[in-house]
């Protein structure tokens, strides 16, 4: 890695996840200013992160991934501090988010980033910018809440799954089986929480399982179906939650 090339995440569903939760808790209450400066921070969060763990990987240019995750890690924090200022109840989120990213940090550590566990933390770490969205915006702790939390944390892990299904996964039946399943569960369980329309949402995810999962892809194409099915949730949710 060259000193002058910028240092940003290569994990593209990343980009949806620190992003579809949080636009979808932000409209789920009331937009306001103060979902700017938030959302710049929790970007900034979320670059940092990239540098800071990958720093515990490549030891051989740690100075410099420490170097990119610091500069990253001083913007959130200058975004943050108006946040702070106007609505301090923000900290609440501080536990909860070092908890899921020291769970995060003891899977690079143990070399297992790619578990099922540390994934589903990843996932439960992105929906918490979403509740932060949603509480920031006038929300409190009510079953709109749970919906804003509930349906992306769903969602995201579906894509996990696939992804699995076609790439690292994808010559393991199980697999195969585990992600038409889940897909097949989600596409009827908003039925059980009161909200039939929150089925259309996970339609896309089931039909893109149904066609695809366990069969041979390429990168580009996977990553042109996720954009798609993630615009899709974005907005179907935004109308329909």
């Amino acid at each position: 890695m060259k000193k002058t090339r910028f240092v940003i995440p290569r994990e593209h569903g990343g980009w949806a996840m620190v992003s579809v939760p949080y636009i979808i808790g932000m409209a789920a209450a009331k937009p306001v200013l103060l979902h700017l400066p938030l959302f710049l921070a929790w970007l900034g969060l979320y670059m940092a992160s990239y540098p800071f763990l990958q720093s515990l990987k490549k030891t051989s240019q740690r100075k410099t991934w420490l170097s990119w995750g610091i500069v990253y890690a001083l913007i959130a924090i200058a975004f943050l501090i108006p946040v702070l200022v106007f609505k301090p109840m923000m900290l609440w989120f501080a536990p909860v988010l070092l908890i899921l990213i020291m769970v995060n940090v003891w899977h690079v550590l143990q070399k297992s980033e790619r578990a099922l566990l540390n994934d589903i933390c990843a996932i439960l770490l992105f929906c918490t910018g979403g509740a932060a969205a949603y509480m920031l915006g006038g929300g409190g702790f009510d079953p709109i809440l749970a919906a804003v939390i509930g349906y992306n944390f769903l969602y995201f892990t579906g894509t996990v799954f696939f992804v699995k299904s076609v790439f690292r996964e994808r010559k393991n039946r199980r697999w195969t089986v585990y992600a038409k399943l889940y897909h097949a569960v989600m596409l009827v369980l908003p039925i059980f929480f009161g909200n039939p329309w929150m089925c259309l949402p996970f339609l896309f995810p089931f039909i893109k399982t149904l066609l695809y999962s366990g069969k041979i892809m390429k990168p580009m194409k996977v990553g042109i179906i996720e954009i798609v099915g993630s615009v899709q949730f974005l907005l179907l949710s935004m109308i329909l939650m």
